[in-house]
């Protein structure tokens, strides 16, 4: 056997073990500095995106009573289509778990694993690997920046093919 060949398998053999492992939010996250707009670059295929075919953002404000409002937009063969929620912070978490909810009274974990010391970008998912998005303050994120966000997501035993590139800019702006 290779040196080559042994390396891959120790890989794998290392991401299946650690896919095992439960997954970890970020230490902390201060929600003065997260709030604001952010583009989706890549996300696990969801039902409730499946009409958006480019220009997918969201976009979180704190509120009044302590609550994080968001609102998602993204591009659809028609035009652009919202939806707005709520999400507050888990009892566990320090601001990195938080939970969001669009339709009363569903609600959803939304667990930041990876997050750039510059916010400039964030790894969001949950705890069952279900669901996973590649954000960015910027449309694009420069290769170095996505490669670190990529191995977060990976490092949390999320199965990257399964992600979907969101296409930004390429038809008209967000409003």
């Amino acid at each position: 056997m290779s040196l080559r060949a042994l390396a891959a398998g120790l890989a794998c053999l290392a991401l299946s073990a650690h896919a095992q492992s439960p997954v970890a939010s970020v230490a902390g996250v201060d929600l003065a500095r997260y709030v604001g707009k952010w583009y989706e670059i890549a996300s696990f295929p969801m039902f409730f995106q499946r009409n958006c075919i480019g220009d997918t953002t969201a976009e979180y404000a704190l509120t009044p009573e302590g609550e994080v409002s968001v609102t998602n937009r993204c591009r659809t063969a028609d035009g652009f289509v919202e939806a707005r929620g709520k999400a507050w912070a888990a009892a566990e978490g320090n601001n990195a778990r938080l939970k969001v909810s669009f339709f009363w009274p569903f609600r959803s974990d939304y667990w930041v694993i990876g997050l750039d010391p510059d916010y400039r970008w964030a790894v969001v998912g949950n705890p069952n690997r279900k669901y996973l998005w590649i954000l960015s303050r910027t449309p694009q994120l420069d290769k170095k920046l996505l490669e670190a966000a990529l191995k977060a997501a990976a490092m949390q035993g999320f199965d990257l093919k399964q992600l979907n590139y969101t296409v930004q800019g390429a038809i008209g702006k967000a409003p």
